[in-house]
């Protein structure tokens, strides 16, 4: 395994170095073959890292910072405003060659626009979209995207998401010939948009997809697909709906039964079925699969919940590093010919 450099925006996301410093000494002691740069405030980062073992020092470096992107910042006003900022620095590095990939919980949209100018799309992709790798109920995996880089999506670009989504399926996942769903209000060919319909006939006419038609939201998590693809609003709504349900789901099995009064066999018997829920539905736990996946950049960029913990984040940084090691961009740029080139003729 070879050496392999991450470029890290500490100072983004809600709690900036607080998560980002002690996430980035975990991957580096997890991880051997991984150097990162830390990238931020210099007065800020270096007393986190005093304590730090100097084998683990050896590994990482500090890159100087000006400024920090704010996380309710109109995205315009900070890409223009972001020359000496941690985000647009982390991005520099990956364009510059030393750094082969960039993580953030910064501005979302700013990481967006910042990434697409300074890294650029992919030949043949419009704009790039975030995707996440969510578990199901059958212990597999579902790529879904667009997770909110696009509010809307017309269906030249729902056709790119799911060449994408299919490399990701393919490669990351190791999943032959993934099975490639589009997001709707109803399995029936007459449904949903007119975008949505029209990336359904050139679907259906690539034999390089394995398109299977199209799914509801409460299908997300049964495994029906390997690929999820929508537009970046209704992704959006979708993911973050989903995991407040989640969430609460695990608080209730955390907490049920606290405060009352039983039999000590009762309480024993309430804990081992807690823990046996817990254990069952853990996985399903938002913060195992933190890092969502900036798709169709000639680098790989990996954005971060804005409120991640600092096992959250640990997890984002090893998203960056599975997509880099596995070529991501490269890969996505090998299929999307075909596929393309068929549907600029439909």
């Amino acid at each position: 395994m070879t050496r392999l450099t991450l470029a890290i925006d500490a100072m983004g996301g809600d709690f900036g170095p607080c998560v980002t410093v002690p996430a980035a000494l975990q991957a580096l002691a997890s991880h051997s073959q991984l150097f990162l740069l830390l990238v931020g405030h210099p007065d800020t980062l270096t007393p986190l890292l005093a304590k730090a073992d100097s084998s683990l020092l050896g590994r990482l470096q500090v890159i100087p910072a000006e400024s920090v992107i704010a996380s309710d910042a109109r995205p315009a006003q900070a890409i223009r405003n972001s020359r000496g900022s941690s985000m647009r620095v982390a991005l520099e590095m990956v364009k510059e060659g030393r750094a082969q990939a960039c993580v953030s919980a910064g501005n979302t949209g700013a990481l967006m626009g910042l990434a697409t100018l300074i890294l650029k799309p992919l030949d043949g992709i419009k704009r790039p979209a975030l995707m996440s790798v969510l578990p199901h109920q059958q212990q597999g995996k579902t790529v879904v995207l667009d997770l909110g880089a696009n509010v809307g999506s017309d269906s030249a670009m729902l056709v790119q998401f799911a060449v994408m989504g299919s490399v990701m399926a393919e490669h990351v996942l190791g999943i032959s010939r993934p099975r490639v769903a589009l997001l709707n209000i109803g399995h029936e060919e007459t449904k949903g948009l007119e975008t949505i319909r029209d990336a359904a006939v050139i679907l259906r006419e690539s034999p390089q997809i394995n398109y299977i038609g199209y799914l509801e939201g409460n299908e997300l998590l049964t495994g029906k697909t390997d690929v999820m693809v929508c537009d970046g609003f209704v992704g959006n709504v979708t993911l973050k709906t989903m995991e407040g349900v989640v969430r609460m789901f695990l608080s209730l099995l955390k907490s049920s039964g606290e405060g009352k009064k039983r039999s000590w066999w009762l309480q024993l018997l309430g804990r081992w079925i807690q823990k046996r829920l817990v254990k069952r539905f853990g996985h399903l736990n938002p913060d195992q699969y933190n890092g969502a996946c900036l798709l169709g950049l000639r680098g790989t960029v990996i954005k971060s919940h804005g409120a991640a913990n600092q096992q959250a984040f640990v997890v984002a940084i090893e998203q960056a590093e599975q997509a880099v090691r596995q070529q991501v961009p490269e890969r996505i740029a090998a299929r999307l010919d075909a596929v393309l080139a068929r549907s600029d003729k439909a």
